[in-house]
């Protein structure tokens, strides 16, 4: 049951994203689609909720009680940013506003930009590792804690491995494409020759 709940709060995110979205820049109605982008959260309480359920109910911890933390633990850190970045998008193609900017691709600025995303992870890792350590103090000693020990590593992993690709950028920044700085070169000087 858990499992089938967890894809329906992920079809459930899109949906609600997609409609909100088109309501916004399709017809107009801008309070109509907060109201539908608010009830993203309410998905994962319910399936917060489902899990404490099943899990009062006598359910044995398993995969998918797992599996639901670290889904919640990455919606409460991701979400808002994927909103935030579809948004963006959706009001540049069906809004006519500007596109909107990208990432940084070379140097500090994409380091700076990956540790961000890294911390993002961090969150979501945490909250997963919290979900997680009380649901193995709601079951205690009277049930199997092992998957749900499992999955705590399973997200410290998550989050380590993210580190080290974000410290790659770190330790061996990418560098911008030889027009690129040539470019870059030029704009500033005629930056300094402007302020002179």
């Amino acid at each position: 049951m858990i499992v089938w709940l967890i894809a329906a709060c992920e079809i459930g995110f899109w949906v609600l994203l997609a409609l909100g979205l088109a309501v916004r820049y399709l017809l107009g109605w801008r309070r109509t689609s907060v109201v539908l982008l608010l009830c993203e959260p309410v998905l994962e309480l319910v399936l917060f909720a489902a899990t404490a359920v099943d899990l009062e109910n006598g359910a044995e911890p398993g995969w998918e009680h797992g599996l639901a933390a670290l889904y919640i633990g990455y919606t409460v850190a991701f979400g808002h940013y994927t909103i935030r970045w579809l948004d963006g998008h959706a009001a540049h193609r069906l809004g006519g506003a500007p596109p909107p900017p990208k990432p940084p691709r070379h140097g500090r600025a994409r380091a700076r930009h990956e540790a961000r995303l890294w911390l993002r992870s961090v969150y979501g890792g945490a909250v997963a590792l919290a979900l997680l350590q009380l649901a193995v103090w709601y079951v205690g000693g009277s049930g199997d804690v092992s998957s749900l020990r499992a999955f705590q590593g399973v997200a410290l992993r998550a989050v380590g491995i993210h580190g080290l690709i974000a410290l790659s950028y770190t330790v061996w920044p990418r560098k911008a494409p030889a027009d690129a700085r040539a470019e870059g070169a030029v704009s500033r000087g005629e930056e300094e020759g402007v302020r002179r």
